[in-house]
């Protein structure tokens, strides 16, 4: 006993001597060595026994020792390593050594530095009540094993009572029964199999007695789940356990995770690199990254292209990557030998439920990039509930990416292949037919319902004729929230829905579209909706209608996707079809988008002109509408005017809209006419700033401003934002001029408007002012 305490002593207190006399505080060596301060600290202070060799070789490293004091430094530290037990030796050789290692193995080295520091600490803890287990779960492909294997070679050094390695067979119909594994493990540790138990529970009890006095790695391979794995896990001691699986075993306690990415798209093409060769990657650099593209970025995907190429030297880049980029043979092409993409995923769908393999299937006919359970739930024709359960089940399986905010899925680009596969095999086309058919309708339903929230003709709070009420969107939020979320699948559904022949289910959910769309103008697909429903009213025969979404498709055309030539083309039909039905509400619309139009194009006074014939048009109707639409043509008209150098007519125009909606409209919602009137106040600021009164100019800017931001108008609130900037720039308030300028295009780069480069000169201007450069 008395010896063990010098020995330990002698490794603290020498360590404690070398870094004194190399001038080092604790901070300084820790940052030098890469071991903790709290590990450095345990060391001289003699409460960690013994460090291993990789422990000392970094001190002496940082220290700048000769070799004679890294042996001596290395003896000491020796001596204070625990000795394994007499009675249960380690085989020197035995049937679990580890996989050989992978020589081309890339990346990875956050998460290997997470393991290293991991080990460390509990190397160093004084004494661990629990051993490290480290759980490394993901989809089929991601390198779960691979990894695995290279970081127990890399930490092999710091397990000298041995590494073993045991396939648990998760993927298997018949995993490894944990007594087995637990037989194996034992026989590898050097107990006698006639010393061995025969329950497992009590296995289970002496491989915990055996751990604790050893330092030994474990590496669980392919667990199938957390009652095969938890009667594996040592006790307290200062051994390593990794458990690899697919799936997520978040039911075991006190472990730590190792979460493995897809890589990203340069370490997928170094990995190509190390496979191939770097010459042929320099020489086709760009089809080394299509094919790292083509493969998801999932390394046995990139391996096996890497393997196939390998094998064909005289085959170029851009040949695979051609053959890859036909979806249909994409999983065909992955292939090498006995590697498969395909062949993994197999595996994990054989393992799941029938329920669970209609959802992964069906789910690939989804529209878009990702997915909720609703949608999943229309197209396997399972309840919702149930539907949802499945998904989160498919998640801890690995074959599912949910989304960290929201309960939405995904699936990697492979597995969406593989389930495209599955459906086409496994579902007759009439079942897909069906299955998409009431996906569509429903999912129309439930958009037609929540667009109609901001239905300000109807102000409908509770609209009818959602297919599922108890679960509709509550309220303006949710349905926004709802309609963007689901936008690429309700869209997906208006297609279905035409093709199909439900032309007046096309034309009501875009009309129920119309004034949503009108807070969302950044939306370019608003020009695919109401062009469908255009044709869609041609359809049924409704000229009324027809000029009605010609109207809404001229607006799409001018103010979402600016294309003022496509806008008056669209605008010229509406005038053509309403003054062909009498219809003059849309008559003065279309006018009115008519110009819009044409002032893009550059035809000022003839878009003027249009301006003044609307405005004369609707102030000869009565209606609400009429109202409105006149209240719009004359801001327009006045935007035009100082455009055209009448600032002083056009200012005048303005206050006359701002007081028109301060007065208030008969038959309009009072929200509706403040976001009109902040428009006016708008244009008003623009007018002041135009006749050079800047300081004048600002508090109606402002006003607007925090109006549009209040109201979640981006399109609307993001050139406010610019005709602020302009004018805080003018009255020399540089700082904040800079910051709503910055603010203004990005806002505006977003939403894909052609002020976006108005702003950026603006910004230059801005620092040809301040910089005088």
């Amino acid at each position: 006993m008395g010896s063990g305490t010098r020995a330990e002593g002698e490794f603290g207190s020498r360590l404690r001597a070398l870094r004194t006399r190399a001038a080092l505080s604790q901070d300084e060596l820790s940052h030098a060595s890469g071991v903790s301060v709290r590990a450095l600290a345990d060391l001289e202070r003699g409460r960690s026994r013994g460090p291993q060799r990789r422990t000392v070789e970094a001190l002496a490293r940082a220290l700048g020792l000769d070799p004679d004091q890294t042996g001596q430094l290395e003896a000491a530290a020796r001596a204070g390593r625990p000795r394994p037990r007499a009675d249960a030796v380690p085989a020197a050789h035995h049937p679990l050594a580890l996989p050989r290692d992978i020589g081309d193995f890339t990346a990875r080295g956050p998460a290997l530095d997470h393991l290293a520091a991991l080990v460390e600490r509990a190397g160093s803890a004084p004494d661990p009540a629990c051993a490290p287990v480290v759980v490394i779960p993901g989809q089929p492909g991601l390198g779960k094993t691979s990894f695995a294997v290279h970081a127990a070679h890399r930490l092999a050094a710091r397990f000298p009572d041995g590494q073993f390695s045991l396939d648990l067979h998760g993927t298997d119909p018949e995993p490894t029964d944990p007594g087995e594994a637990l037989g194996r493990l034992l026989r590898a540790l050097g107990l006698p199999a006639r010393s061995l138990p025969a329950a497992a529970r009590d296995r289970s009890g002496l491989l915990r007695s055996v751990l604790r006095e050893r330092r030994a790695l474990l590496l669980l391979d392919n667990a199938a789940d957390e009652a095969q794995v938890r009667p594996l896990l040592p006790g307290p001691g200062r051994s390593l356990t990794l458990v690899t699986s697919r799936r997520a075993l978040t039911g075991l306690e006190s472990v730590d995770r190792i979460e493995l990415a897809l890589l990203r798209r340069e370490e997928a093409v170094e990995l190509l690199t190390r496979i191939v060769g770097p010459e042929r990657v320099r020489e086709e650099a760009q089809a080394a990254r299509d094919l790292a593209d083509l493969c998801g970025h999932l390394p046995l995907a990139v391996r096996i292209a890497g393997q196939r190429l390998a094998g064909r030297p005289r085959e170029r880049l851009a040949r695979l990557v051609a053959r890859l980029g036909d979806e249909g043979r994409r999983l065909d092409a992955l292939e090498a030998g006995g590697l498969r993409v395909r062949a993994a995923f197999s595996l994990s769908y054989g393992q799941l439920e029938p329920d669970a393999r209609t959802l992964l299937r069906r789910a690939s006919l989804a529209a878009g990039p990702d997915f909720s359970a609703e949608t999943a739930a229309l197209l396997a024709g399972l309840e919702p509930a149930r539907a949802a359960r499945i998904a989160e089940d498919l998640v801890d399986a690995g074959l599912l990416i949910p989304d960290a905010e929201y309960e939405r899925y995904r699936f990697h680009d492979l597995l969406r292949l593989f389930a495209a596969e599955r459906t086409a095999d496994e579902d007759s086309p009439q079942e897909r037919a069906a299955a998409e058919d009431r996906t569509a309708l429903w999912m129309l339903r439930r958009a037609t319902a929540a667009a109609l929230r901001f239905d300000v003709d109807h102000h409908r709070d509770n609209p009818t004729g959602d297919p599922d009420p108890a679960r509709a969107p509550a309220g303006r939020e949710e349905a926004r929230r709802w309609l963007e979320a689901e936008r690429a699948q309700w869209l997906a559904g208006l297609r279905s829905a035409q093709a199909a022949g439900h032309h007046r289910t096309v034309v009501d959910a875009a009309e129920a579209m119309h004034w949503f769309s009108d807070l969302n103008q950044h939306w370019e697909v608003w020009v695919e909706v109401f062009r469908r429903a255009v044709e869609s009213a041609r359809a049924l025969g409704s000229r009324r209608e027809e000029a009605v979404h010609l109207n809404y498709l001229a607006w799409s055309y001018n103010l979402c996707v600016h294309d003022p030539r496509a806008a008056l083309a669209a605008a010229d039909a509406a005038l053509l079809v309403a003054r062909d039905v009498g219809d003059l509400l849309q008559t003065g619309w279309a006018l009115g988008y008519g110009a819009g139009a044409l002032h893009r194009i550059g035809r000022v006074q003839e878009s003027i002109d249009r301006l003044h014939e609307a405005a004369l048009c609707l102030r000869a109707q009565d209606s609400p509408q009429a109202r409105l639409g006149e209240l719009t043509v004359l801001n327009t008209l006045g935007t035009h005017l100082r455009q055209a150098g009448r600032a002083e007519e056009a200012l005048d125009m303005h206050r006359r809209c701002e007081a028109i909606c301060d007065a208030g409209m008969p038959g309009q919602q009072p929200e509706l006419i403040a976001v009109y009137g902040a428009a006016a106040r708008q244009q008003t600021g623009n007018d002041l700033a135009a006749l050079g009164r800047w300081g004048e100019a600002e508090a109606p800017l402002r006003r607007a401003l925090a109006h549009f931001e209040a109201v979640r108008m981006p399109a609307w609130s993001e050139p406010a934002r610019l005709d602020l900037g302009v004018v805080l720039r003018r009255l020399a308030r540089w700082d904040e001029a800079g910051q709503t300028l910055r603010a203004a295009r990005d806002g505006l780069g977003r939403l894909n408007s052609p002020r976006a480069l108005e702003a950026a000169e603006e910004l230059r201007e801005l620092d040809r002012l301040t910089t005088g450069g």
